[in-house]
């Protein structure tokens, strides 16, 4: 994300509050714009099928049919998100830009074989009383979406963050417009318009990574040798995707917590609609993690390595050291104090528009309790952003493997407990591991210098 920070810096180098004030919501389009747009696409179908699609619960199937491939293509590409932004990073850093398109491919062509594998095997066994189409539909769903996620970590590797909210923009609209008219088809019409929408989004990305990055090869699979592949960013990938997702599973698997929807596929609405209203309120924490880490942490950060590589005194570097520790206790203390602040704003203005969006109140504390987490997880986002570029990938290992086995083990404890606990497990977890992570993260500010020098390999 380190590029952003330059776009963000030249907005604040107005010096007014309106200028402060652009800059944070460039730093909140750009940090939540795209899911935001995916999130009230399907939205907006869902309300625009009701009245049209008959039965209405083969809207609730579509949406809750999304919901799984978005889960499902997210959890899968988790393994080679990181990993291969590494991979990347490091070419670009050699200064050979020509073998990226290549390996781009290839990793898509293993993308599209593992989904492809996976999706075919889900397709013809988990729906046995579904129609043909509808497999087939949710068979392209899944390889085209686990596409998407690779191409737009890629794009977001490579800085093209304005390319792609235009591209989620076009592509959601057209997902939108499609969907809207196939629906008197039904569910098959309301998938197959998404569906059709994100292949337009995906070849719209394609095309853009094949003319920024030109190359006289077509594929290649140097990304999966040894020497270039860091297992551990690997699995923190996976990890991260799926820590996020247990506790939705654990929900939806529970038959006393969910109801089946279609095929084995079940929803929560109990946890599923707390959970998605907590989510659009995660984007102030967003804007904040956004320009504190992409404007005074990475300036901070560069000045200290710049003085690493050509010979800067020890005091200059101390001094760095500080100004980054400075910088990360700001934007974590603003983070939390933003995400309070619509917590408390949720809580009081809950009885008025709940009502009004036709949901009960009675879903108000457990959304409460998921603004809290949300607000956690921008947290921790953050702490594993600070650890990235320190390239401490054992700790982001040992944070997001310990975030999946506690978000799995707590929310299984608060089902046992009964639903005045539901939405704990995942509040617990996520605190758990961002006190593990400050205590970590104190521990190698302090330890910053002798890391940097005493520790390289030559």
């Amino acid at each position: 994300m380190a590029g952003i920070g330059f776009e963000l810096r030249k907005i604040l180098q107005r010096d007014s509050l309106l200028s402060l004030i652009q800059a944070y919501v460039y730093a909140g389009i750009i940090s939540s714009g795209a899911w935001m747009l995916s999130i009230f696409g399907i939205f907006i179908i869902g309300i625009f099928s009701i009245a049209v699609v008959v039965p209405d619960y083969l809207v609730t199937q579509f949406q809750v049919s999304v919901t799984y491939l978005v889960a499902m293509s997210l959890c899968l590409t988790g393994f080679a998100q990181l990993a291969f932004t590494r991979f990347t990073a490091d070419r670009i850093f050699e200064k050979k830009e020509e073998v990226i398109l290549p390996n781009f491919n290839g990793l898509i062509l293993c993308t599209t074989l593992a989904s492809g594998g996976l999706g075919l095997l889900a397709a013809f066994t988990l729906f046995p009383q579904q129609d043909l189409l509808y497999r087939i539909l949710m068979l392209s769903g899944f390889v085209v979406m686990s596409n998407i996620w690779i191409s737009t970590i890629f794009l977001s590797g490579m800085k093209h963050y304005k390319s792609i909210l235009v591209m989620f923009a076009v592509g959601y609209g057209l997902t939108v417009i499609f969907a809207l008219l196939l629906r008197p088809f039904g569910l098959d019409g309301l998938l197959g318009g998404f569906i059709l929408g994100q292949f337009i989004l995906l070849v719209g990305m394609l095309i853009l990574i094949f003319y920024y990055y030109p190359s006289s090869h077509f594929i290649r699979f140097n990304f999966l040798e040894k020497k270039y592949l860091y297992m551990t960013l690997v699995m923190v990938g996976f990890f991260y995707n799926f820590g996020i997702w247990i506790d939705k599973f654990i929900f939806w698997i529970n038959h006393d917590t969910s109801i089946p929807v279609i095929g084995v596929l079940r929803a929560s609405p109990i946890y599923d609609i707390p959970i998605f209203m907590s989510y659009i309120c995660i984007v102030p924490g967003m804007a904040i993690f956004l320009m504190r880490m992409e404007t005074e942490f990475v300036d901070y950060y560069h000045r200290y390595y710049d003085a690493v590589r050509s010979g800067g005194t020890l005091e200059y570097m101390e001094n760095m050291r500080y100004e980054m520790i400075k910088t990360i206790r700001r934007g974590i203390f603003q983070i939390i104090n933003i995400q309070i602040i619509v917590a408390l704003a949720a809580l009081i203005l809950g009885d008025f528009v709940l009502p009004w969006l036709g949901i009960s109140t009675l879903y108000l504390p457990l959304l409460f309790v998921n603004l809290i987490s949300v607000g956690l997880q921008v947290v921790f986002l953050s702490l594993l952003n600070v650890f990235f570029y320190l390239d401490r990938r054992w700790i982001t290992l040992l944070l997001t493997g310990l975030f999946v086995l506690l978000n799995g083990a707590f929310t299984v404890v608060t089902l046992w407990l009964g639903p005045v606990f539901y939405g704990y497990g995942f509040a617990v977890a996520l605190m758990c591991v961002v006190m593990l992570g400050f205590y970590l993260l104190d521990r190698v500010f302090e330890s910053l210098e002798y890391y940097t020098f005493m520790l390289q390999k030559y």
